[in-house]
C-alpha cells in the first residue's frame, strides 16, 4: 500500500491513506491531534469513535473561528458530544461558539459542516434545532477501527507510563477472623491490583495487617494458659472469634490476668525473646487462617504482601525525629503532635494528628505517618491507594497533608483514599447473621457457592458433576465481587444473595452466561461450517446492519471506559459498560443470524464480532477479579 505523507505540526507525518487500511499507529493525545491538518497522525493508536470524532469536529471548530478572524482561544471550541437519537453523537458547541462571536449558530454550524466535509469515519453531517450538529458515523470505518482493536493486546487501550504504585488494602486483625467488613476492601483493593498490574505498573501489595499493640498482652497469655499445642490446634481449625473472645473474658473478670496481660505487653514491647516468640506464633496461624479466606475469594495475596504495623516499629523513632528537625511537632497536653493546616474539632480548635503520647507510646498515627514516609522515600512509590473505609476520610488527609508538610509526599507521587461505603442488610442495618453476630467472610462464601450450585443444576443439568462445581464457584465467588463492584464504592449497598445470583439484570451471572452464550454460537458455526478460529480472527469486520453497529460502537468504547476508570478507580463504571456491552450483544443476536447467516463473508464478520465480543467480556471480568466460564 503506497501511504502519502504530508508534514504535520502534531506529528512527524500525517497519513493520507484510508482509515480502513490505515497502519497501526498511535496518538497519544487525541483531544489535541488536529484532523483536519493530520487526518492521520503516525503516532496513532486504537481510539474510540468519540475520540475521534471530538478531535475532528474541535479541529474544525478551530478552523471556523480563525476564518472569521477571531482568536479561537476566546470562543469555545469543544464540541462537547452527546448521545442523540437521531444520530450516533452531538455536537452542541455552535451555540457558545456562535454567542462568543456575536453570530448565528445554524450558521456556525453549516461553516463547521462545510470545513469537516467528508471524512472516511463521518458519513453524514446535518444541522438540527438551533444549532446542533448530529453525526451519523460511517459502518465501513467501524469495521476497520474493530480490526485494529482485535489485534491489539490491550483490545485498544494504550497504557500511561509505567509507575510504581503502592496498594493498601484488606487488614485483617491478628487473632480475629475475617469478616463481611472485610470484604470491599479486599475486593476493590484486589480490583485496583488486578487492573494497574494489566497496564504494567509496578504494584506493590501492602496488607497492613492489625499485628501490634495492648491486646496481645492478654492474647499471649491466653495462649499460655491452653498450652501451645492446644491453642495452636484451635486457632488452625479457623476459630480466631472464640479465641479472641475467651482472652477478652478472661481480661475481664480477672485481675491477676490483667496484671499478667499488662506485664507481658510490657515484655513484648521491650523485645522479650519468649514474648516474641509467642506472638509470632500467634501471627502465624492467623496469616495461614487469612490464606484460606484469600484462596476461597481467589484474590491475588499471597503471604508475601503481609507488612503490619508492627514493621514499622523501627522506624517509628526516626520518623519522630524528622518531624522534630523539620520544626513541624508541637506539644500538646503531654503529647507530641502535629497540626495539619485546613482541619479542626467541633469547636473550631486545630484538630492534632498526636504521633507519640504522652505515655511515650506510639499511636496508630504515627503507623501511618512511617509507613507513608517508608513507601514514598525507600520504595520511591509514585502513587499510593489507601483502599480504607469512608469513616477514615479525615485521618488520611491528614496523614497525607503531613506528608507533604514533611517533603514526602510532593510531585509527582500521589496519595489517594479510596473510599467504600459499608455493606448492608435487607433491613438497611450492617450486614449481620440472623442471631446478629458479624458474619464470617468464609462462610458468605460458601454459602454464594452452594446456592450458585443449585441454581446451576436446575438451569443446566447436562454438565458434568465436576464442570458444574467448577463453574458454581465461579459463579458464586463472582456473584459476591460483581455485586460490590458494580455498586458506586462510596455508597453503601444492601447485601442480597437473591439479586446478585440472579441470571438477568446487571449481575455476574447475566455477564457471565453472556460470554459463555457468545462462546456456544461461535463453536456451533465452527462445527457447522468447518470454521476454524484463525479464519473468524482474520475476517474483515463488515459493519452495514444497525444492531451491528450499535455493537461496534460498544467495542469500540472499551479502552476510554478503562482509562476512566484506571484514574478513578470507581470499577461499577467498568461493571455498567460491560453489562452494556452484553445487552448490545442480545440485540445483535437477535437481530442479525450468525450461524445461519446469508452468506460466508456475512457469517465470518458476524463471528468475529462475537469473538472480539467474548474476548472484550473476559478480560473486563478478568479486571473485576471474576472468571468467564466457557459452558454455563
Amino acid at each position: 500500500m503506497n501511504v502519502g505523507t504530508l508534514p504535520c505540526r502534531h506529528a512527524v507525518f500525517s497519513a493520507s491513506c484510508a482509515l480502513r487500511s490505515a497502519p497501526k499507529l498511535r496518538l497519544h493525545r487525541p483531544d489535541t491531534v488536529s484532523f483536519a491538518a493530520c487526518q492521520y497522525a503516525i503516532c496513532y493508536h486504537v481510539i474510540s469513535p468519540e475520540q475521534r470524532v471530538r478531535a475532528i469536529m474541535s479541529d474544525a471548530f478551530t478552523q471556523v473561528a480563525r476564518n472569521i478572524g477571531s482568536d479561537p482561544a476566546a470562543a469555545p471550541v469543544d464540541p462537547v458530544l452527546q448521545a442523540s437519537r437521531h444520530a450516533d453523537f452531538q455536537a452542541n458547541a455552535a451555540m457558545a461558539m456562535a454567542k462568543a462571536l456575536k453570530k448565528n449558530p445554524r450558521e456556525i454550524a453549516a461553516d463547521v459542516m462545510d470545513v469537516v466535509q467528508t471524512d472516511e469515519l463521518i458519513d453524514k453531517l446535518d444541522v438540527a434545532g438551533p444549532g446542533f450538529i448530529n453525526i451519523t458515523l460511517a459502518p465501513g470505518a467501524l469495521g476497520g477501527m474493530l480490526e485494529e482493536q482485535r489485534a491489539d493486546a490491550l483490545l485498544g487501550y494504550e497504557p500511561p507510563a509505567k509507575q510504581t504504585i503502592v496498594i493498601d488494602y484488606s487488614a485483617p486483625n491478628v487473632a480475629k477472623e475475617m469478616h463481611v467488613g472485610h470484604l470491599r476492601s479486599t475486593i476493590i483493593g484486589d480490583a485496583c491490583v488486578r487492573l494497574l498490574e494489566w497496564q504494567g505498573h509496578e504494584v506493590l501489595r501492602r496488607n497492613h495487617l492489625g499485628d501490634w499493640g495492648t491486646p496481645f498482652g492478654m492474647l499471649i497469655e491466653h495462649l499460655l494458659d491452653l498450652g501451645e499445642t492446644e491453642a495452636t490446634q484451635e486457632l488452625s481449625q479457623g476459630d480466631l472469634n472464640g479465641f479472641y473472645r475467651a482472652a477478652r473474658q478472661k481480661f475481664e473478670a480477672s485481675e491477676e490476668f490483667q496484671t499478667r496481660a499488662r506485664n507481658r505487653v510490657v515484655s513484648l514491647q521491650s523485645g522479650d525473646a519468649e514474648t516474641l516468640r509467642l506472638w509470632k506464633l500467634l501471627i502465624e496461624q492467623s496469616q495461614k487462617y487469612f490464606m484460606q479466606v484469600y484462596g476461597q475469594l481467589e484474590v491475588r495475596l499471597d503471604g508475601s504482601e503481609f507488612v503490619g504495623e508492627s514493621a514499622y516499629n523501627d522506624e517509628l523513632a526516626p520518623t519522630l525525629e524528622e518531624l522534630r528537625q523539620l520544626g513541624l511537632i508541637q506539644t500538646s497536653d503531654g503529647a507530641e503532635c502535629l497540626f495539619p493546616p485546613g482541619f479542626s474539632n467541633r469547636d473550631g480548635e486545630p484538630l492534632p494528628l498526636i504521633v507519640r503520647k504522652r505515655d511515650g507510646g506510639y499511636g496508630y498515627a504515627a503507623t501511618d505517618l512511617a509507613a507513608l514516609r517508608q513507601r514514598t522515600q525507600a520504595l520511591h512509590a509514585d502513587r499510593l491507594l489507601y483502599v480504607v473505609g469512608s469513616p477514615q476520610s479525615q485521618h488520611l488527609e491528614m496523614v497525607y497533608e503531613a506528608g507533604r508538610m514533611a517533603g514526602w509526599l510532593k510531585p509527582p507521587a500521589t496519595a489517594e483514599h479510596i473510599a467504600f461505603g459499608s455493606v448492608l442488610g435487607a433491613d438497611g442495618k450492617m450486614f449481620k447473621s440472623r442471631t446478629g453476630d458479624t458474619i464470617r467472610l468464609s462462610d458468605l462464601v460458601n454459602e454464594a457457592i452452594e446456592r450458585a450450585a443449585a441454581t446451576i443444576d436446575e438451569k443446566n443439568p447436562e454438565l458434568s458433576t465436576e464442570e458444574r462445581a467448577q463453574v458454581a464457584q465461579m459463579v458464586g465467588i463472582g456473584a459476591v465481587k460483581y455485586a460490590d463492584l458494580s455498586s458506586e464504592r462510596t455508597r453503601d449497598y444492601v447485601f442480597d444473595f437473591d439479586r446478585m445470583l440472579a441470571l438477568e439484570g446487571n449481575t455476574a451471572p447475566y455477564m457471565q452466561y453472556a460470554h459463555a452464550r457468545v462462546q456456544s454460537i461461535v463453536r456451533r458455526a465452527m462445527a457447522s461450517h468447518g470454521i476454524t478460529a484463525d479464519e473468524i480472527d482474520q475476517a474483515a469486520m463488515i459493519i452495514a446492519d444497525d444492531a451491528e453497529k450499535a455493537l461496534a460502537m460498544q467495542l469500540l468504547r472499551f479502552a476510554t471506559v478503562i482509562g476512566d476508570v484506571s484514574d478513578s478507580l470507581l470499577f461499577h463504571r467498568l461493571a455498567s459498560y460491560l453489562f452494556d456491552l452484553a445487552t448490545a450483544y442480545s440485540s445483535f443476536y437477535n437481530s442479525c443470524p450468525v450461524v445461519d447467516a446469508p452468506d460466508a463473508e456475512t457469517r465470518l464478520s458476524r463471528l468475529a464480532l462475537c469473538r472480539l465480543t467474548a474476548r472484550t467480556l473476559e478480560t473486563g471480568l478478568s479486571l473485576l477479579g471474576i472468571r468467564a466460564p466457557e459452558r454455563m
